[in-house]
């Protein structure tokens, strides 16, 4: 495990009580533009689902973060009757440039989330599902053992479904919280390492490249009969042999998943695009993730961290 980083203080960067914030730091707003180009455009669905499914969200309090993170995926997969679940909150306490989930000071834990969680995942009939959270430094595990009982739930309630968790860094909270997640066990774990380590400052402040690698590391040790995973953006200011060097470094921690895809402003006030990489350059970077051994690589300009994540778990292509 990689030595101990410096607690990260939440309340240096959370606004007040109640408050909430989607604008994350300062950028240049005024800067130039690039066009989106043709392959980026997204097919608009009026399946009556998503409709269905966002109200059956807000009955039960919940969130996913296919809506909370401005997804470009979610008209197919809620077209599909699939979500990301977003526990602990709509409220983060980081405030990453290029996300577009809300900062603020988070509610209390609702301890009737697992419940709610589980019947609508049995409403829904799911064999796979992915659960994530924001981030929540104000709690003394992360929120880890909330995820352990998020997972616990579900599992009671859907017999064979199979979970995977997209989890926050539990920077400085390592220790505590892999041991909370002992007694609630994904199929499936999986931590964004988003970009790459040059960036972490200006992109991901609060955050810390070689603790998210040891984390990965670290889960796979513990539980090596679990499949690990993580995902990188492409457009936030990096080169493609930058992007390979993570993959490098992924691969030597043990990592064995892997999503790659482009990065979309979500507001003028977050990151601006540097680049549009093409679908060839996303194609040369997964044959690139596959030559170094990862058991799956999904890579394209639309690939998400949960994006067909029931496919790639079970090995088959996502592009």
């Amino acid at each position: 495990m990689a030595a101990r980083e410096p607690q990260y203080d939440a309340s240096k960067k959370m606004l007040g009580k109640d408050k909430l914030s989607r604008i994350p730091v300062k950028v240049n707003a005024q800067a130039d533009v690039l066009p989106k180009p043709d392959w980026l455009r997204i097919r608009l669905s009026n399946n009556p689902k998503v409709a269905e499914l966002k109200r059956m969200m807000r009955e039960k309090s919940l969130f996913t973060v296919c809506e909370e993170a401005s997804c470009p995926n979610l008209q197919e997969c809620f077209s599909k009757g699939t979500a990301t679940f977003m526990i602990m909150g709509d409220k983060c306490t980081r405030r990453c440039a290029f996300c577009d989930v809300g900062h603020g000071r988070p509610d209390p834990l609702d301890e009737s989330e697992p419940a709610h969680l589980a019947e609508a995942v049995s409403t829904m009939q799911l064999r796979y599902v992915v659960i994530t959270s924001v981030d929540r430094d104000d709690l003394r595990d992360g929120g880890a053992a909330h995820f352990t009982q998020c997972v616990q739930a579900v599992r009671k309630a859907q017999a064979g479904i199979k979970i995977e968790v997209l989890v926050p860094d539990f920077r400085g909270r390592m220790e505590k919280a892999l041991n909370a997640m002992a007694s609630g066990l994904p199929d499936v774990f999986n931590h964004n390492i988003e970009t790459i380590p040059r960036l972490y400052k200006q992109a991901r402040p609060g955050s810390d490249y070689q603790w998210s690698l040891s984390l990965l590391q670290e889960f796979k040790k513990r539980y090596p009969g679990i499949s690990t995973k993580s995902g990188l953006m492409i457009g936030l200011g990096e080169t493609d042999e930058e992007v390979r060097q993570v993959l490098r470094d992924l691969r030597d921690h043990g990592v064995e998943m892997i999503t790659m895809g482009q990065y979309l402003q979500p507001t003028p006030h977050h990151l601006p695009v540097s680049r549009y990489l093409s679908p060839e350059g996303f194609l040369a970077l997964g044959e690139y993730g596959k030559s170094l051994g990862f058991e799956n690589v999904a890579s394209g300009p639309l690939v998400r961290s949960s994006y067909h994540a029931d496919l790639q778990a079970a090995g088959e292509t996502v592009s």
